[in-house]
């Protein structure tokens, strides 16, 4: 590339860049962003008026010139256009960022579902762990992929609640690239706009569990959620709505936010859950998620109660719900789908630029029924 002065104003790095797109026929915006000594936001500002003015095109990962503008012969065979949005060798591929709050729990299927479709849409991903609740973490992770790697695009999963996380939101949605939430929605701005998303329809989860518990014979279906997942407000919000739907009793019916299952208040936590069930007559409870299940089973088998036959529990998230003993029915967030479809849709968003309509994309869970909520025989 020849775009290699420093400290050029504004005009003249459009001017470089045009020269240079005459030259080659196509470019990148991280090869911009290296050749200019710029960062990638930067660079798009510059294309974004150019773009107003006419004077390029914007291409799947970079730019070109306008179909019928004076451009060079097309490139060899042998020779991949960078404009194309698939193959090629990885190394080469512009980058997306992907920040996530647990590498170790839950995240790991969507991630290899955003990998997994990372080739198709002609990218590659760099992921970045942070926490589910420290926001300036997660705004430094996000930033250090902007600004060191040069990345086109971000799949991210923010805190939500607070005036720092709203702050947080409200930067993430006014940067130059694409970004996609994964299992986070969010409004931004004086109208309570939405930012585009993809996310599991935990209300809907919850509602499974409920109506396959009812279909069981159960008239009180109890709820225990850590308060330390962001996914609890949603499984409660389905949970109790479903409840009232079908005419199921929720007065004195137990309603647990407990702790972490690994914080001393725990045991504490699951014996009044329990006590509860057993004084309300309460034969049912939907637990999120499958550590706080089976800590929960294993409880009950120390005090004496029999599971399902006593107390029948559907745990929500499905990890590891499969391998308890007895196995526990679950609901099952569809986790690489979500990986999936938001890699699809931040592609979309970056080749169909800022007319593209805003999408939000929530994908229904499945009920996988095993050992814990289903009675063989009469009760």
């Amino acid at each position: 590339m020849t775009l290699s002065e420093p400290a050029l104003l504004p005009a003249q790095r459009r001017e470089r860049l045009l020269a240079d797109l005459r030259t080659h026929g196509t470019l990148r915006v991280s090869e911009i962003a290296r050749a200019l000594g710029v960062t990638t936001v930067t660079v798009r500002r510059d294309l974004a008026q150019l773009a107003d003015e006419g004077a390029i095109e914007r291409v799947h990962g970079g730019i070109r010139l306008p179909r019928g503008a004076d451009t060079p012969p097309p490139l060899p065979a042998a020779v991949e256009d960078p404009g194309r949005p698939a193959g090629g060798d990885e190394a080469t591929r512009p980058a997306v960022g992907m920040v996530v709050p647990s590498l170790d729990y839950y995240w790991p299927e969507i991630i290899r579902g955003a990998r997994d479709a990372a080739p198709d849409a002609g990218v590659r991903v760099v992921l970045r762990g942070s926490s589910y609740d420290d926001v300036a973490d997660v705004r430094r992770q996000a930033s250090w992929l902007l600004e060191t790697v040069g990345v086109e695009g971000l799949l991210i999963a923010p805190p939500t609640v607070g005036d720092e996380a709203a702050a947080l939101i409200s930067w993430l949605a006014g940067l130059a690239v694409p970004v996609v939430f994964v299992e986070r929605t969010a409004t931004v701005g004086p109208y309570q706009e939405h930012v585009e998303s993809v996310s599991t329809d935990h209300a809907f989860g919850a509602s499974l569990a409920v109506r396959h518990l009812a279909a069981e014979g159960h008239r009180r279906v109890g709820f225990l959620a850590s308060a330390s997942s962001p996914t609890t407000a949603a499984v409660r919000r389905g949970w109790r709505r479903t409840c009232t739907d079908l005419g199921l009793d929720l007065d004195g019916t137990p309603e647990v936010i407990s702790s972490d299952h690994r914080e001393p208040g725990w045991g504490d936590d699951v014996d009044r859950a329990i006590d509860a069930c057993a004084a309300t007559a309460t034969t049912a409870l939907l637990v999120h998620s499958d550590r706080e299940a089976i800590s929960l089973i294993a409880r009950c088998e120390e005090r004496g109660i029999r599971i399902p036959r006593d107390l029948a529990v559907v745990a929500y998230d499905d990890e590891v719900a499969g391998l308890a003993n007895p196995a526990l029915s679950a609901i099952r967030p569809a986790k690489y789908t979500i990986g999936e479809t938001a890699m699809e849709l931040l592609s979309k968003r970056i080749q169909g630029g800022a007319d593209r309509p805003v999408h939000r994309v929530r994908i229904s869970p499945q009920l996988i029924v095993r050992d814990t909520s289903r009675v063989p025989g009469p009760r």
